[in-house]
């Protein structure tokens, strides 16, 4: 389907000082431009279960584009936003047994011990991981998801991009995701990448897919290597698989 994407915000006018107003007279700046305008008329075409990554440096515009888009589907899961009281991650989490176990070890959150605690218990990395295995349970049409590997080390953030991607491809949820840190766009394996500049350029681009060419395949990130009879975690094999090595 298609999209329009009209995205900007007023600059609420302020007096200037004597030192503010040389710097705006120095640089060329209008304060009376009290409008930022990231897009207008921009148009973009998803579908129900694609993956799109939004790129750029802070400040480029590309989580407020993101959002402009979120707002206009329906069934959306936004994870800034979920809540949950202080239960076990275990309880927390939606479906079967066998599924809520694979969800949180898709989001390396696997080991027994981890299960059992409350979120309160977690770190700030593992709490983001859980907020994705919670919202990927709920099954929702489409997750948005901002920075949510800016608290990770490099190499679980690429581990849980791969993981993710495959996850909402399984069960067919489309994915949101804005980042400014492009190591992870491989491992997410996006549909469209929107890339985003901080002088308002933004270049939507399809991607070609290749899927399961990722450097980093379906692992908890405890190994360097993929075992070849299945994903091991301290609560043991959960999920048999075929590797081709």
């Amino acid at each position: 389907m298609k999209y329009q994407l009209d995205c900007g915000y007023d600059i609420k006018p302020r007096s200037m000082s004597c030192a503010a107003r040389m710097v705006a007279n120095h640089f060329g700046l209008d304060d009376a431009d009290t409008r930022r305008v990231i897009a207008e008329d921009l148009e973009v075409e998803v579908c129900p279960g694609e993956i799109v990554l939004w790129t750029g440096d802070s400040g480029s515009g590309k989580s407020s584009l993101m959002r402009t888009l979120a707002r206009q589907l329906e069934g959306v899961i936004w994870l800034d936003e979920l809540v949950w009281c202080e239960r076990r991650l275990i309880d927390l989490m939606e479906g079967d047994w066998k599924d809520r176990v694979s969800m949180l070890g898709a989001c390396g959150l696997g080991e027994a011990h981890l299960m059992l605690r409350t979120p309160g218990e977690l770190s700030d990395g593992q709490r983001m991981r859980f907020r994705l295995a919670l919202a990927v349970s709920r099954r929702p049409t489409w997750l948005v998801v901002d920075e949510f590997t800016s608290s990770l080390d490099r190499v679980l953030a690429k581990v849980l991009a791969f993981n993710l991607q495959r996850v909402c491809r399984m069960r067919g949820i489309g994915l949101l995701a804005a980042t400014t840190h492009r190591d992870i766009a491989e491992d997410l394996q996006a549909d469209w990448e929107m890339n985003c500049s901080v002088d308002g350029q933004v270049e939507f681009v399809k991607k070609k897919l290749v899927f399961g060419q990722s450097v980093l395949p379906m692992r908890s990130g405890l190994a360097t290597v993929p075992n070849r009879t299945g994903r091991i975690l301290l609560g043991g094999i959960i999920d048999v698989m075929t590797w081709d090595v």
